[in-house]
């Protein structure tokens, strides 16, 4: 009887383990087909205060919050939460005229006052943005009734309407985010906004879980819910995409060329390549140890095999630059004689400007001090470093010793504003800031055009000619001023274009619709979807 009784529950315990195991598999193939799309992101999204930029992510802010006006696809301004807009006649003020009955994710409505009181804080908070123009210009903001506001400029400024698309300042948070203080730059009390999701879970440096906004005033996105989980480390990104951790990698700074080419290869992944986005550039540091000397850069240009980097460090995946924008962008279809690679005629440069070999020494030298070159780079951007350990094999042969310094974001980006550096990354912004607001930003205090700009020998008339074609008003004037910013940066050899970017992406196949935007710190999570 007690061998029976024994066999009896012993049954009954493998069928309710067999059961269990049922419900787990089930459970777990009901959660692959919902609508929750997990990614990998390199660093933690901050707080999200949509007026504020690092440590807060880009993407987040665009995920949570929305501007007046966007930036369509062809280039035309598109409405945003304005559904229309008039400029006065002088080009000094905008009259917009808001959606009706747009919520907030806390239930509360969009006004003009509540817009009129997101740029004034933005405004009022004028040091973070001296960069940017368009906050720089305004001079006040006029309620005329619920739904309807005017903006009054300084002074015409002809890429206005463009700059109001941006990611960050200028996006509407709702009166409950706002802290006690009443300004945003004490940081928000919560990520309130109108955008199609919401930010339902965070944890710091761990995960952030974004939920499709259900009252959103557009096209509702397709899933239920983003997760992101937070992980620096590109081996760890690749683990975790393979075991079905996550289903996405996005962004060209996530992978290194070889591993995408990896993944194209492999049935199990899906890969997407985007359109030219922007330029990767490196830019020197023309006020800082031996790149003053313009023979120095010059000699450095023609020592840059662009060929050899784009089909061996980039794999192929970007195409050749030769100009600082690519073509297309506005005023900038302007042909120049490129540096093309010449070994023979760098090294003719450094004799000439006295940076000779010793007998015995590895590097070249002048007046006792050897020819240094400090380069430092994020060290969680996988292409950034590939691409900087080839240079310091290839200029090693010109006689220049390369110190890399790879640091985390934080370091990188103080470092970047103190001008410590001979050389650095410094990719253009694509659209939609290119040029205005590239140029516009070699004007600004701690920014690294600034530092290119700084010590050359035509720094106060380029700084005038930029100041003045971001301020023209005719057509044609600011055609031949962008003409000669152009001419003298190229002549000055500030630059060195080695590619126009793509931005490129690796997802399981349970995904689809996968896509990118015409921003590139933009991922448009709105058109993805679950197959």
């Amino acid at each position: 009887m007690s061998l029976l009784v024994l066999l009896i529950v012993s049954g009954s315990m493998l069928v309710a383990c067999g059961n269990s195991d049922d419900k787990t598999k089930k459970d777990k193939a009901k959660g692959e087909n919902e609508h929750v799309l997990t990614i990998s992101w390199p660093k933690d999204i901050g707080e999200v205060n949509p007026h504020l930029y690092a440590p807060n992510e880009m993407f987040a802010q665009a995920m949570l919050y929305d501007p007046l006006v966007r930036y369509g696809n062809d280039g035309q301004i598109e409405p945003g939460l304005a559904t229309a807009w008039e400029m006065s006649q002088d080009g000094k003020s905008y009259i917009f005229t808001l959606r009706d009955n747009v919520l907030y994710s806390d239930g509360s409505q969009l006004t003009a006052d509540n817009v009129k009181r997101n740029i004034e804080t933005v405004v009022e908070n004028i040091a973070p943005h001296s960069w940017l123009e368009v906050v720089a210009v305004i001079d006040r903001v006029e309620v005329l009734d619920k739904l309807k506001l005017q903006i009054h400029l300084k002074e015409p400024y002809y890429p206005f309407l463009q700059e109001l698309t941006l990611i960050r300042p200028l996006r509407m948070l709702g009166d409950s985010g706002f802290p006690a203080s009443g300004t945003t730059k004490d940081g928000i009390e919560k990520a309130v906004g109108t955008g199609p999701w919401i930010l339902t879970d965070y944890k710091q440096d761990n995960f952030a879980e974004f939920s499709r906004n259900e009252h959103y005033w557009g096209e509702k996105p397709k899933l239920e819910k983003v997760i992101v989980k937070i992980i620096p480390d590109s081996q760890a990104r690749m683990m975790a995409l393979e075991k079905g951790d996550i289903d996405l990698i996005f962004g060209s700074g996530q992978l290194a060329p070889e591993e995408l080419r990896a993944l194209e290869k492999n049935p199990q992944y899906q890969t997407l390549i985007s359109e030219p986005s922007s330029t990767r550039i490196l830019s020197f540091n023309s006020d800082y140890g031996v790149t003053q000397d313009k023979d120095v850069r010059l000699a450095l240009q023609y020592a840059f095999d662009r060929q050899t980097i784009n089909e061996h460090v980039l794999n192929g995946i970007e195409q050749e630059a030769k100009s600082l924008f690519a073509p297309g962008f506005p005023y900038s279809d302007i042909p120049f004689e490129s540096y093309s690679y010449d070994l023979e005629k760098a090294q003719q440069l450094l004799d000439k400007a006295g940076w000779i070999f010793e007998e015995g020494a590895p590097f070249r030298s002048k007046d006792g001090q050897a020819l240094t070159i400090t380069i430092p780079y994020n060290s969680n951007d996988q292409v950034h470093k590939s691409i900087f350990e080839y240079l310091q094999g290839a200029w090693r042969e010109l006689g220049v010793d390369v110190k890399l310094i790879g640091e985390e974001d934080q370091l990188f980006r103080t470092r970047s504003k103190t001008g410590e550096f001979n050389v650095i990354m410094n990719d253009t912004w694509g659209a939609p800031y290119d040029p205005h607001m590239y140029l516009r930003m070699m004007t600004g205090e701690k920014q690294i055009g600034h530092y290119a700009l700084k010590g050359t020998a035509h720094s106060e008339q380029l700084a005038a000619n930029i100041a003045k074609v971001i301020r023209s008003t005719d057509e044609s004037e600011r055609q031949s001023l962008y003409e000669a910013i152009l001419q003298t940066i190229h002549e000055e050899a500030i630059f060195m274009p080695l590619s126009y970017r793509t931005n490129y992406l690796v997802a399981n196949q349970r995904l689809a619709n996968l896509s990118f935007s015409m921003q590139q710190f933009e991922v448009p999570l709105n058109q993805y979807e679950v197959k």
